[in-house]
């Protein structure tokens, strides 16, 4: 029997209300500096985007900076970077977030800055094709002229899934982008960015009282919109493998990356969270299985990781997901002697199971990493808010570690039997650039 971590637990205290426009509200006090996080999440992604219009949330989330009813292009900037703040915005599967860390005492200033794009952007056809141009080039210096780029979070999920919602390039074509027009932009406004279908989230130096005040001034009067419906996103496992390759002309070295599915994160999440700790297990830190195998003793591949949710995002991702595998490989590698070690080394933990404190020596690891992560007022207001709104949960935040402390070793094992060959999709990148 492997030894059990013994992980240490935060207590943030979490307060929530619900505004009567439908705006739910999360408050995390932390008198220890005088810094606060503010963050807004939409209950609208990559999942959500009509089929013709790829893209679209990612440039959606461009045109809320480009002002708002009572602000003019680029104030929002010049209001926090005044302050002494820092703002930015990102696009997910399953949300779009909007944040800022300020002083404390620009509380109120954050809260008008955000309640007043809640009211409306400036949805202009001079906004919408400056942000048009901005995202393309976006696209070509992230992707298109990038080694590698968007492998694998744009180039496996078609292989892995069938729907569009699932499948499609959530960075979008520039077709699809450059046919963008102002009513699109104002109907995906109405249709998404409501007061039901957001979450604001306040964390650090604030007193509960003063700032329920101020979210109630600035907030209270944004007129309500309910909550749209959310699709069914879900999806059937695969039965047979899919595999494809494509050739990048600037990759200088072979890379592939797998991907399994995994239980429903929501309503399934004591199921779920052995495969987030299985995927530590495989690949984090020179001690993990396929490390050790692949990279040191075979030297078959020469970088590999493991994770949960095609960005990286194990707790704030909603079904279907999966576990990813990717690696690089050196010049001549041989992906499929690099899969079938892959293969080997899950049989090999499911049948032998772990060494003594390996399990406890990853749950550690966890929990540090998930700890530094909201130590900072902003990744806790984050992290809280996404909780809130897919789970109705936001201190759910202070038991992470402990439930991943919590998984036992059979259940990494039995994880580790599922991921068979045959319910695998795999994206090759056959290198065009070597010289």
């Amino acid at each position: 029997m492997a030894r059990r971590s013994r992980i240490p637990a935060t207590k943030y205290p979490v307060e929530r209300f619900t505004l009567d426009n439908g705006l739910r509200v999360v408050l995390t006090p932390d008198r220890s500096a005088p810094v606060i996080g503010v963050a807004v999440v939409y209950d609208v992604g990559i999942r959500s985007e009509p089929e013709g219009r790829t893209g679209f949330a990612h440039l959606f989330e461009h045109l809320m900076f480009q002002g708002s009813e009572n602000l003019e292009k680029l104030a929002h900037f010049r209001h926090v970077q005044g302050a002494g703040g820092t703002f930015n915005g990102s696009t997910h599967l399953d949300y779009t977030d909007y944040f800022e860390t300020l002083p404390s005492n620009a509380l109120e200033r954050a809260l008008f800055l955000e309640a007043d794009r809640m009211r409306g952007p400036r949805l202009t056809e001079e906004n919408l094709r400056n942000q048009v141009d901005v995202v393309k080039e976006e696209i070509r210096v992230n992707v298109l002229s990038r080694p590698y780029g968007g492998f694998p979070w744009l180039t496996l999920p078609p292989v892995m899934f069938d729907t569009f919602p699932n499948a499609h390039d959530g960075y979008g074509s520039f077709d699809d982008l450059e046919s963008a027009t102002v009513a699109d932009a104002e109907d995906f406004f109405r249709r998404y960015y409501a007061c039901g279908n957001a979450v604001l989230a306040v964390s650090g130096d604030i007193d509960v009282t003063e700032a329920t005040e101020l979210i109630t001034r600035h907030f209270g009067d944004v007129p309500a919109r309910p909550a749209p419906v959310r699709p069914d996103f879900t999806e059937p496992d695969l039965t047979a493998e899919r595999r494809t390759s494509y050739t990048d002309a600037l990759a200088p070295l072979p890379a592939v990356a797998g991907a399994w599915r995994v239980p429903d994160p929501i309503t399934d999440f004591a199921g779920y969270l052995p495969y987030v700790v299985l995927a530590e297990v495989l690949t984090d830190g020179d001690a993990s299985r396929l490390v050790e195998r692949l990279v040191q003793r075979d030297r078959s591949v020469t970088g590999l990781s493991g994770y949960l949710g095609f960005m990286g995002d194990p707790f704030d991702v909603r079904d279907p997901t999966a576990l990813l595998l990717q690696a690089h490989l050196p010049p001549g590698g041989d992906v499929d002697k690099m899969l079938r070690t892959v293969d080997e080394e899950l049989d090999r933990l499911a049948t032998d199971g772990l060494t003594d404190g390996e399990l406890a020596r990853t749950q550690a690891r966890m929990a540090t990493h998930l700890l530094r992560d909201t130590d900072a007022v902003l990744g806790r207001a984050l992290q809280m808010a996404v909780l809130e709104q897919q789970r109705g949960e936001p201190g759910l935040l202070n038991d992470l570690p402990r439930l991943v402390g919590d998984v036992t070793e059979e259940q990494v094992r039995a994880a580790a039997a599922t991921l068979r060959p045959e319910r695998r999709a795999t994206i090759e990148v056959i290198p065009g650039g070597a010289r």
